[in-house]
């Protein structure tokens, strides 16, 4: 007779963790070990764009290799992330030796311990075993979750596609390919919030739990695809080769052709799809080739992360105006669209999203043409997270308090006199 599992709630804050594997399904645990405040150990050969981005801000370390039964020294729990049974059945082993529990991504039926289907609302976790079965688990989540929302009156998202009514797929544009001979699925854009996995809006979450294929940026919350369900695809855009150009057309190659197979596909944004993304030529490649396409609007980092640090980007009689600029193209490039002496000249907000690279040389050129060099500025790293940093400075010496502070992307740049507006 099989025997119902002791629910448990691991504290592992300064607990050593080891995982197995640096695929996709370790892309969807990690996250939720950092969140907890696990010692993560991360053993494999190869690492995904976002793991690496865990490894490169230090918030866990890589051994770029594979498992030796070593690796479990001093470890309170191992995850095996990796489907290869032969490889996973020894870490297994090895843990079991060792007497500490290991959760398998490839057998549920070989693991010591299972991973619940997880919902978080504030400081409110619900985890949800569905005795081996993840989809009932992931059905009883979705349901708890969807009654803690409605309990905190939480409100629905705008549902917005060109032609589209609320909460409806748009239509494919006239004159597309006949679409009634093959199976369509379809394209939701959806924007997942500055980095605070409870910041992406209603409708958007409620896409995720229905997706079949997800194509994910690297900025996305990492809780988020901890969320997702077992069988989803999940595609790491970030991991894409080629240069931006190519990779833009393999993630519109991959949006639509998922969706010509009839798949429900989620391509998820940082920030909101359309400020500074390539949510406009993802819908109009989709448009063209006859796949109906959602977008769902995100709260975008330009607001969202200043506001998170205390600094709002207007405030009454301190500023009339907010300008948000990408600062990814440096001043002087012929390449850069933005007239950085007519940015000078405003006496607003100027807020520089992918700006840190260049700040030096915005930051003089502003100076440059007229912008004082005491103006307040503030630069804020990983906003609306538990990793968040923040500095603040004046143009000037902003580039050199950020490189004394060891700040690095993702960040943003915040320059006027808003900056100090809320200082008591």
């Amino acid at each position: 007779m099989s025997r119902s599992p002791y629910p448990l709630g691991l504290r592992l804050a300064g607990r050593r963790v080891v995982v197995v594997g640096g695929g996709a399904v370790a892309t969807r645990r990690v996250p939720a070990l950092l969140d907890a405040g696990a010692d993560v150990l991360l053993v494999a050969p190869e690492l995904t764009p976002a793991l690496r981005a865990h490894v490169d801000a230090g918030r866990l370390r890589w051994e770029p290799r594979r498992f030796v039964p070593d690796d479990l020294d001093g470890a309170w729990l191992v995850q095996v992330a990796v489907d290869d049974r032969v490889s996973a059945a020894a870490v297994s082993a090895a843990a079991a030796e060792r007497r500490i529990f290991c959760v398998r991504a490839d057998d549920r039926a070989a693991a010591t311990a299972w991973t619940p289907a997880v919902t978080r609302h504030g400081p409110v976790t619900v985890a949800v075993l569905g005795g081996g079965d993840p989809r009932r688990a992931m059905s009883v989540r979705d349901a708890v979750r969807e009654l803690l929302a409605a309990r905190a009156g939480e409100p629905g998202s705008v549902d917005a596609a060109a032609g589209a009514a609320p909460g409806r797929p748009s239509a494919p544009a006239p004159g597309g390919p006949d679409t009634n001979a093959a199976p369509v699925g379809r394209v939701a854009l959806v924007g997942a919030g500055p980095g605070d996995p409870e910041l992406i809006t209603v409708r958007g979450w409620r896409l995720l739990t229905e997706a079949e294929v997800v194509v994910a940026d690297r900025l996305v919350p990492g809780l988020l695809l901890d969320e997702l369900r077992p069988d989803v695809e999940l595609v790491d855009a970030s991991k894409i080769p080629y240069g931006p150009s190519r990779a833009q057309e393999e993630i519109n190659r991959i949006l639509v052709d998922r969706a010509r197979a009839g798949k429900v596909v989620v391509r998820l944004k940082g920030g909101d799809p359309y400020v500074f993304g390539r949510g406009g030529e993802e819908l109009l490649a989709c448009a063209e080739a006859g796949v109906p396409v959602t977008v769902v609007p995100g709260v975008t980092s330009a607001i969202s992360v200043p506001a998170a640090a205390g600094v709002p980007v207007t405030h009454r009689a301190v500023a009339h105006e907010f300008t948000v600029v990408s600062g990814h193209v440096a001043p002087d490039s012929p390449a850069s669209l933005v007239r950085w002496e007519s940015l000078a000249g405003l006496r607003g907000t100027l807020v520089v999203l992918m700006g840190l690279k260049n700040l030096a040389a915005i930051s003089a050129t502003l100076v440059a043409h007229g912008r004082p060099a005491g103006t307040p500025a503030a630069v804020i790293q990983e906003g609306t997270t538990t990793a968040q940093r923040a500095i603040r400075s004046t143009l000037g010496t902003v580039a050199a308090d950020v490189e004394a502070a060891g700040l690095r992307p993702p960040a943003i740049v915040v320059i006027g006199d808003v900056v100090g507006a809320l200082d008591a």
